[in-house]
């Protein structure tokens, strides 16, 4: 496998393992989430579950296992009720746009279209999720040096956007965002 074929192979597993927390987490979201929500939190799990189908595919098309889901994941925090599973939806979808921001950078062609197109997405349901948006949705760096005065020299006041990890982490570990 060449180079850039592993730097896309190691992009399309980070994907793939997003999407298996983002699933597991919207398992969360839909036991939690108020009755009037369940229809946009059954489709975004639909719609995650499709990716992650897609994505395992297409790993093994380049030769490559899968990445398998873990049994559990820890979420960011507790869930009690309606709001708390509102909160962690928006907080799924920033993470897995924040991995589809790498896939994007790791890949061309078609498959960068695709990662994009994702992007997107998780971008538009973060936003509905969460009622607001980010300027540089999956782009946690930018993000944050528009909340830290230090960062950019000034007192620029934004919504901060959260770490771009995954997802919910397998319980027990802890999934680094890797290095642009």
């Amino acid at each position: 496998m060449s180079g850039r074929n592993t730097g896309e192979v190691t992009a399309l597993q980070a994907a793939l393992a997003a999407e298996h927390a983002a699933v597991y987490g919207y398992g969360v979201v839909g036991g939690r989430i108020r009755e009037g929500r369940r229809t946009e939190a059954r489709a975004a799990y639909d719609g995650h579950r499709a990716r992650r189908d897609a994505l395992a595919r297409e790993v093994r098309d380049l030769g490559t296992e899968p990445i398998a889901a873990s049994a559990a994941y820890a979420l960011p925090f507790a869930v009690p009720d309606s709001a708390a599973a509102v909160r962690l939806a928006a907080e799924l979808e920033e993470r897995v746009a924040g991995v589809y921001s790498d896939l994007v950078r790791a890949t061309t062609g078609a498959r960068r279209r695709e990662a994009a197109v994702a992007l997107r997405d998780a971008a538009v349901r973060a936003v509905r999720w969460r009622g607001g948006s980010v300027a540089f949705p999956g782009l946690a760096e930018r993000a944050d040096a528009r909340t830290d005065p230090a960062a950019t020299g000034a007192g620029a006041s934004a919504t901060k956007a959260g770490p771009a990890s995954p997802g919910p982490t397998p319980a027990g570990t802890h999934t680094p965002r890797p290095p642009a």
